[in-house]
């Protein structure tokens, strides 16, 4: 352990994802590591996102299962939902991979500082106790925190952030949801699952608007099918708190009660009162901006995970971690590529890609060398096993690498492994076609979608 007073090599502000990483990264790399937290190691991911919302997610799946068994030809009885029950399992898985995280920063002799902490020189950040811990090397980690919007004040009862939706005992018997992102249409789905009547109102033309468009029509599609209500390309005007619940008024004048309104309309960077720029490191709308080496406009100073502008995904903070802790020890690692990401959104169904979508390849491109295709899952056996309708979408420059992958259906989301891999490695149709696929999987339709655009189609009907 070092000596505070002498320095670290590496003093990291904030212990979510992309703050562990690094330091995890940095200490098996030789290098000395302080974690400054303020509240517990794992950050939003693990106690208030990623981890609790799956929970739940799985919950309503168990739910939806139970219900529709007879289709299996197995008889049970669907009882109803225990929120309390739920809430508990939930906290349980948690609370498990917690304390396996703590074990891992006592394993890897990370100093962790636990205190909110400022930055208060190129190389010193402030804890709130008065202590001052100062690094050769000063990484920002500050993670984000739920939006709202001008008329959408939360107060954690009526009108509510995804944190207090994760704390239920109880369920609404409908719920509005304002916001038709990624978070939104989450909720929307588990709550769906469990038993709640929702309405999602979101101001753009469609759901999870940044996905492919194909994707998003077959997300609204299954979400008709389950009656989940939505309207798109309409804004909210006002929410008020009435006697019984909320009311809320949307664009058009149409009015939509119900007894809480979830307030899903992205997600911030947290960066006030964190000194950064009153220390002149350059900042926009919040966000700190870095070059391809997630380094600040300070020297040694670098930032990552959702404070940095793009894409707000633990493994994207992870990669970013690792990535500045293997910089800062001179091992020259690769830049990370943002559109190389996986992206998942994990409703039922789930909708999962790497790349560019169709509309942003054609920007790149040209839209007269771009070629894409889709696999419809009802030609794979394994999806028709699992009574789930989506497909596999593969966008490719003519006469060159595949640059999009965007996937629909239950389960959909364990391929997108295959799907970084053709991105990041740049093949092309053939090469994804030559490759022989598991049978009877989902995965095979990647495999299917391969041999179509390769001109080589099996299972295909015309």
């Amino acid at each position: 352990m070092s000596d505070p007073n002498a320095g670290y090599d590496v003093v990291i502000l904030g212990g979510g994802s992309g703050g562990y990483a690094s330091a995890f990264r940095a200490a098996e790399l030789g290098l000395s590591v302080a974690l400054i937290e303020k509240d517990k190691v794992g950050g939003t991911c693990l106690h208030r996102g990623c981890i609790p919302t799956k929970a739940l997610l799985h919950a309503g799946e168990v739910a939806d299962t139970t219900r529709e068994s007879d289709q299996f030809g197995i008889l049970a009885e669907f009882k109803g939902v225990d929120m309390g029950a739920v809430k508990k399992y939930k906290d349980d898985v948690v609370a498990r991979l917690y304390k396996g995280l703590q074990g891992l920063v006592k394993a890897h002799k990370v100093e962790f500082i636990n205190g909110t902490g400022k930055l208060v020189g190129p190389n010193t950040v402030e804890i709130d106790n008065g202590q001052k811990v100062t690094g050769r090397n000063v990484i920002l980690a500050t993670g984000s925190y739920s939006k709202t919007l001008p008329g959408l004040e939360i107060d954690g009862e009526k009108i509510i952030a995804s944190e207090h939706a994760l704390e239920l005992t109880e369920l609404p018997n409908k719920a509005i949801v304002i916001g038709g992102g990624v978070i939104g249409v989450e909720f929307a789905s588990a709550w769906k699952s469990l038993g709640v009547e929702v309405e999602i109102i979101e101001g753009l033309p469609r759901l999870i608007a940044a996905e492919d468009a194909d994707s998003s029509k077959q997300l609204e599609r299954a979400f008709r099918k389950r009656g989940i209500k939505f309207h798109t390309g309409k804004f909210f005007e006002k929410v008020e708190k009435t006697g019984s619940g909320v009311q809320v008024t949307i664009q058009g004048g149409t009015v939509v009660e119900g007894d809480l309104v979830l307030v899903a309309v992205g997600r911030g960077p947290s960066t006030a009162n964190c000194g950064y720029e009153e220390q002149g490191v350059n900042m926009d709308r919040g966000f700190v901006l870095v070059d391809e080496n997630l380094l600040t406009n300070l020297p040694n100073v670098y930032a990552v995970g959702d404070i940095v502008p793009g894409i707000q995904l633990a493994h994207r903070g992870f990669a970013q971690g690792i990535f500045v802790a293997e910089h800062i020890a001179g091992l020259d690692p690769t830049p990370i590529d943002e559109a190389g990401i996986p992206r998942v959104t994990f409703t039922e169904p789930e909708v999962a890609s790497v790349g560019l979508n169709e509309d942003k390849a054609k920007e790149k491109y040209g839209a007269d060398k771009i070629k894409s295709v889709s696999f419809n899952l009802a030609g794979n056996g394994k999806s028709i096993i699992l009574k789930t309708q989506g497909f596999i979408k593969l966008v490719s420059v003519e006469d060159g690498p595949i640059v999009g992958v965007h996937m629909v259906g239950s389960r959909i989301s364990e391929q997108v492994g295959e799907a970084e891999l053709i991105f990041n490695w740049e093949a092309y149709a053939d090469d994804v076609a030559k490759l022989i696929h598991m049978h009877p999987t989902q995965n095979e339709a990647i495999g299917e979608a391969a041999m179509l655009l390769a001109g080589k189609p099996l299972h295909v009907h015309d």
